[in-house]
């Protein structure tokens, strides 16, 4: 985030309607719509007239005062109402100078937001640093049409920029625009203003009957059950009487539990599009995200103890921008699936990583989840250091593909880590008194804040520094070819061979790439990272844009929206190769 300068006097302002000309070709401010401070204040509005007219509505019940006058002595009804109307006035005048200091300008490469009175704030995002942009509508925004615009950078949580509130249709208007010129494509520049939403899939929906199951089933029922139990005991062992209200709170925590996870699960929806995944969900707040394609740095797969016995799974990751937010919607701003199987989970996974960078990517990955020792080339913690994980050392363990790193841990709450080369950012080892005695030490992948922490648990010491020097090797060789930044931009036929180069774990760095951190790469290598072979990318003619009245498939379909990936399962003839062998 960077602090843009004041606009100039002169700069042009839409006049006489807040809709906004997003996609036109003069780069203008606009403002937001004019009844956004008051869906952004009314709480603040209802507590005004709450503690200014509790007393008057509880002297109309109380029998001291009943058959008085309620108002204090010497004010009368005239001048009560005169002092409500003024008050309503002031905060109106509030609300009509705070939307009139805030205004956005979305230019080619940057998206501007100023706003404040008296403490002014400019804030700017480059629109090829974008990583996700969410719609989200508030229960009272839908009431009005209206919706919320935020563009998340990479800026540990914080939202570099927040729209609230524009007109629904404004908002995914602008949202298109944004994430077409983050992507490279050039508008044309006869009908600038004809930006149409890029066309989708959509590749999983939720039941809301598994969202409920999900809730009864979740860690928050073993916890109430739990909590219930050690009441009772307490009460039995203490010949104590069992108080109603010491259920409250646990009651106010698992009622607000099972409600977030309603909230946040129901009516969701992934699909597929050339500007991202797209992700709906949300039952009185909807939310409409969209993440551009490699901005995901960490992926995990968990499943609890009970949704085993439904074979349910939950997909976080780890997104610049999202942050380590603990609050609700932080949590469910990171979840691409909040409850799938292991079916839906496979295609979340074909959608963030289209090449595993293994002929078997069903097999490997299923084994990460479910499996245990050296299934699938998984290496697993050495027996001799089994004391110190006894139920878990023949579940945690890693394996390396041609584009990623899988991690798995636990028992009972089984996790799979994934973590594309290209996004491993530094590696660090670390080994304590004990680890050192069993010759065993644990790797931490570090990526941006989140809820994904990528870790590889009491490994072999040599197995260990091996994958710390090969994968800072592997992760620049990735980098080197990674995609551009503008994803739908035309790469020239003829760049660089694609391709992560593969390594096996003992294949150790190549000359000079012991170091562990990756992403320092030098100038000629951080420009050649942007060149992409040219049978991974989509090639696009910039000048091709939809015309007025044509069909959105006719346009787009045959030419920038892609098959859906799927990851499809190795074949009999294959296995009973395997099998032989």
């Amino acid at each position: 985030m960077t602090t843009a300068p004041e606009p100039p006097g002169d700069v042009p302002l839409p006049t006489g309607s807040t809709s906004p000309d997003v996609g036109g070709a003069t780069d203008v401010w606009h403002r937001v719509h004019f009844i956004s401070p008051l869906v952004r204040g009314w709480i603040a509005l209802v507590a005004i007239l709450y503690f200014v007219g509790r007393d008057w509505f509880e002297g109309l019940f109380a029998t001291e005062t009943r058959g008085r006058n309620p108002l204090p002595e010497g004010v009368g009804l005239l001048v009560a109402v005169g002092i409500l109307v003024g008050v309503v006035v002031v905060i109106a005048a509030i609300f009509l100078v705070s939307w009139y200091f805030t205004r956005y300008q979305v230019t080619a490469e940057h998206v501007r937001v100023h706003s404040g009175v008296v403490f002014r704030q400019q804030r700017q995002a480059r629109l090829d640093r974008v990583q996700a942009i969410d719609i989200v509508q508030p229960f009272l925004a839908r009431i009005f049409g209206l919706a919320e615009l935020k563009f998340e950078v990479a800026d540990a949580g914080e939202s570099a920029v927040r729209l609230a509130f524009l007109k629904l249709d404004d908002a995914r208007k602008l949202r298109a625009t944004i994430l077409a010129r983050a992507a490279g494509v050039v508008p044309d520049p006869e009908h600038p203003e004809e930006i149409v939403e890029a066309p989708e899939r959509e590749v999983v929906a939720i039941p809301p009957a598994r969202v409920i199951g999900a809730a009864v089933l979740s860690g928050t029922t073993i916890a109430l059950v739990v909590a219930v139990v050690v009441v009772i005991t307490l009460g039995i062992v203490f010949e104590t009487p069992i108080i109603a209200t010491s259920f409250i709170p646990i009651l106010i925590g698992v009622v607000g539990a099972y409600w977030s996870a309603l909230n946040t699960g129901y009516n969701f929806r992934a699909a597929t599009s050339p500007d991202g995944i797209r992700v709906r969900y949300g039952l009185l707040d909807t939310r409409a995200q969209t993440v551009p394609p490699g901005r995901v740095q960490a992926l995990s797969i968990i499943q609890s103890p009970l949704w085993r016995l439904k074979g349910w799974y939950r997909v976080t990751v780890n997104v610049a921008g999202y942050g380590l937010s603990a609050s609700t919607e932080g949590q469910a701003r990171a979840t691409l699936l909040p409850v799938g199987t292991r079916d839906e989970v496979l295609q979340i996974l074909a959608l963030v990583l289209p090449d595993p960078g293994t002929p078997r990517p069903v097999e490997v990955f299923t084994a990460g989840m479910t499996g245990r020792d050296g299934v699938e080339g998984f290496v697993t913690t050495p027996r001799r250091a089994r004391w110190l994980a006894p139920l878990a050392w023949r579940r945690n363990g890693f394996a390396v593909t041609g584009t990623a790193v899988l991690m798995r841990s636990g028992v009972l709450w089984r996790q799979l880590v994934v973590v594309p080369h290209e996004r491993t950012q530094s590696l660090s080892i670390e080994q304590g008194p004990v680890d050192r005695r069993f010759h065993v030490s644990n790797l931490q992948f570090q990526t941006t804040p989140g809820p994904v922490n990528p870790r590889v648990l009491l490994a072999d010491t040599a197995t260990a520094w091996e994958l710390f020097h090969g994968q800072a090797a592997r992760a620049a060789e990735a980098r080197r070819h990674g995609g551009p930044e503008q994803w739908m931009k035309p790469v020239p036929r003829g760049s660089a061979v694609a391709g992560a180069t593969s390594r096996s774990i003992g294949d150790g760095p190549a000359d000079g790439a012991a170091s562990a951190s990756p992403q320092h790469l030098t100038a000629e290598e951080d420009e050649s990272s942007n060149e992409v072979p040219s049978e991974f990318v989509h090639e696009v003619d910039p000048t091709v844009v939809p015309g007025p009245g044509a069909r959105l498939e006719d346009e787009l379909e045959p030419e920038v929206m892609p098959d859906v990936p799927r990851y499809v399962p190795a074949t009999t003839s294959e296995d009973a190769a395997d099998g032989h062998r």
